[in-house]
């Protein structure tokens, strides 16, 4: 089974089991791993943001313009962000890191 590691907001790193085909929105949740989600991967917020270690980012398939929108309402953007519902866990993604940000920002509750 792949894996990934969650970078958590104190600083501790948690390494879980991430199966093919889900998104890093989907693994976080199986795994209690503090991540909103608010729209549930609907791509109509910027809640499940997430920063992909800089080693990993340059794997990962360049982000949609629809994506790239929703990035520009996310905290703490940086520029290895990315959105955790458009990232799918794939063979060649064992392994991957991603740090939470220090905040998330809901426009979806306004």
């Amino acid at each position: 089974m792949p894996k990934m590691t969650f970078i958590e907001r104190d600083g501790g790193r948690r390494e879980v089991e991430a199966p093919l085909g889900l998104s890093v929105l989907e693994i976080a949740h199986k795994h209690g791993v503090d991540i909103e989600g608010a729209c549930e991967g609907s791509l109509a917020c910027s809640t499940c943001h997430v920063v992909v270690d800089p080693a990993w980012f340059v794997r990962l398939a360049a982000p949609t313009e629809d994506e790239e929108d929703m990035l520009d309402l996310a905290f703490g953007l940086e520029k290895t962000s990315r959105l955790g519902c458009q990232i799918v866990m794939t063979e060649a993604l064992d392994g991957l890191v991603v740090r939470l940000p220090a905040g998330t920002r809901n426009a979806l509750n306004g």
